[in-house]
């Protein structure tokens, strides 16, 4: 009995986490796209406990939906794409479509998807998150960078590459994942190119 009463608390205690969330936050905050991390010490006292109390009840299937969820946490941890979820391109480029400012798309290879926008104000990180949010029911987004072109820009800084993985900061890759070099000129070689010229003004 004790053990299961264990279980329980920490199952509780994972759901509802340790933290509280300021009243009215939740409803203010725009949802975000999933992201790597390190795992979740709750989450993985959580499926502990409730591998212990399925093998209580030799409940298999629930006993391996735990160990499946963990052997998840952990690849996620790892930033290890999950390669049982690859996401169809062409049901991507389909889901990015509708979204407001987008004018085409295309994949420049298995991991970057190019997405032209039109108008300055579409070339954001908010419009990489939104790529992400629509292309997560299709598989798993970590194995994804989002590219933003601006092709209405008339500044050589708009018409930088914006890029970044669904589920990691900017400039970071999922494991094996390469960075690509998108834009013809690198952005930071014109940057010093432009601040050369401005010193010998």
């Amino acid at each position: 009995m004790q053990r299961w009463l264990i279980a329980a608390a920490v199952t509780c205690v994972a759901a509802t986490g340790c933290s509280e969330t300021p009243e009215g936050d939740t409803a203010q905050t725009a949802r975000r796209p999933q992201q790597a991390g390190p795992m979740n010490p709750l989450a993985i006292a959580s499926h502990l406990a409730g591998v212990e109390a399925a093998g209580l009840t030799n409940d298999q299937r629930a006993m391996r939906g735990h160990v499946e969820a963990m052997h998840k946490d952990m690849m996620r941890s790892m930033r290890l794409a999950d390669p049982s979820r690859p996401i169809d391109h062409e049901a991507a480029r389909a889901a990015v479509r509708p979204l407001q400012g987008v004018s085409s798309s295309v994949w420049i290879d298995r991991g970057n998807l190019l997405v032209m926008v039109g108008g300055g104000q579409y070339r954001s990180m908010d419009t990489i998150d939104r790529v992400c949010l629509a292309l997560e029911p299709l598989g798993d987004t970590l194995s994804v960078v989002v590219n933003v072109q601006d092709v209405m820009a008339t500044t050589s800084e708009g018409a930088d590459t914006l890029s970044r993985n669904c589920q990691l900061g900017a400039g970071e890759r999922a494991m094996l994942q390469q960075k690509r070099q998108v834009d013809v000129l690198d952005p930071e070689v014109r940057r010093v190119f432009r601040a050369q010229q401005r010193g010998n003004e």
